[in-house]
């Protein structure tokens, strides 16, 4: 089996439309109160970069702990899927550091799939091409660069057969909950019965843990977030000057989320020119820039039954911060 590299563009997205929705998000955000930006904004070629950074920090034990759930647990987890000839999605792949382990067993392993990433990111998707081709040689990848539900649908349409799709990374905690039901009714929409979902869930723990885990002594949080002005400076024409923003992040228990900003040190008004607009910000007033909500194993469970999913498996790393949630679509 050859190793197939294709870039897939379900809908007529280009440059231009990423960019005028970019700009619609970022005019919209800052006229609201309180401000705000999509922290799906984070993810340019430089933010990318900086993920990675986090990704390797002390403090940022995610990364390691879905990592060690995945090796520990690829064979019970092919085990209790039992399929061949199935599709392997993942949903926002980045650079595939963690699914590079079920890839390698799963080749190993004789059983036969695809695998088809999903991203937005037509830069995240060349990357990913690059680790794939580097550790599985002769594995099938289809890469979709597309928003998840196009990508999904394209698959339905193109590919079919059965699926196990990856949303991995704890990436449903950036959704607020109620988000988070919508998105997780569609993906049970878009898939058949006996497919398979695998969603990573960071769990509730002691909010120190969870604030060193966003406010690392090396300051790359910082900077991951500070990028989002950089971006709008270099793709919008804005005149942020960074010297006047501070990062600031704290676990709320009340929401169960860690809630990220940037703060406007000084009483400053900032012009973006691909709108032609000005926007006044007050000293101290704060962007809203993500939510990474946390959950129990009974939210989790709950979320699953209301989406019309059976839970089949919870997987934890070994000091139980993490866990990735193993999902059936009914018969």
């Amino acid at each position: 089996m050859k190793q197939t590299y294709r870039i897939l563009k379900p809908s007529a997205q280009n440059a231009e439309t990423a960019r005028q929705r970019f700009l619609h998000d970022v005019e919209q955000g800052l006229s609201q109160s309180p401000k705000s930006i999509p922290s799906r904004y984070f993810y340019d070629e430089t933010g990318s970069k900086i993920f990675e950074q986090i990704m390797d920090l002390p403090e940022y034990y995610l990364t390691r702990a879905e990592y060690e759930i995945l090796n520990n647990s690829r064979q019970q987890l092919a085990e209790m899927m039992n399929l061949q000839g199935f599709n392997l999605i993942e949903l926002g792949a980045g650079d595939g550091r963690k699914t590079r382990v079920l890839l390698e067993y799963l080749q190993s392993a004789k059983i036969d799939f695809r695998y088809i990433p999903i991203d937005i990111s037509p830069g995240a998707m060349a990357t990913l091409q690059e680790e794939v081709s580097a550790c599985c040689g002769d594995l099938e990848m289809l890469g979709v660069v597309g928003e998840y539900f196009q990508g999904l649908n394209w698959v339905e349409k193109q590919v079919g057969g059965a699926s196990l799709v990856l949303f991995l990374g704890s990436n449903i905690g950036n959704f607020h909950p109620g988000k988070a039901k919508v998105f997780l009714r569609r993906l049970r929409q878009v898939l058949r019965p006996g497919d398979f979902v695998l969603m990573g869930f960071d769990l509730k723990k002691d909010t120190r843990r969870l604030n060193a885990a966003y406010n690392d002594k090396q300051g790359i949080t910082a900077q991951f977030n500070l990028n989002l002005l950089n971006r709008i400076n270099g793709e919008l024409a804005g005149a942020f000057d960074l010297d006047n923003w501070a990062f600031y992040s704290w676990y709320n228990p009340l929401s169960g989320a860690v809630e990220s900003s940037l703060l406007s040190q000084v009483r400053q008004t900032v012009h973006i020119g691909a709108c032609d607009r000005n926007f006044v910000f007050d000293a101290w007033e704060a962007i809203h820039t993500e939510f990474s909500f946390k959950y129990s194993e009974a939210e989790i469970e709950s979320m699953a039954k209301l989406a019309g999913f059976l839970v089949v498996h919870h997987f934890y790393d070994n000091q139980h911060d993490f866990v990735d949630s193993l999902w059936r679509v009914p018969a």
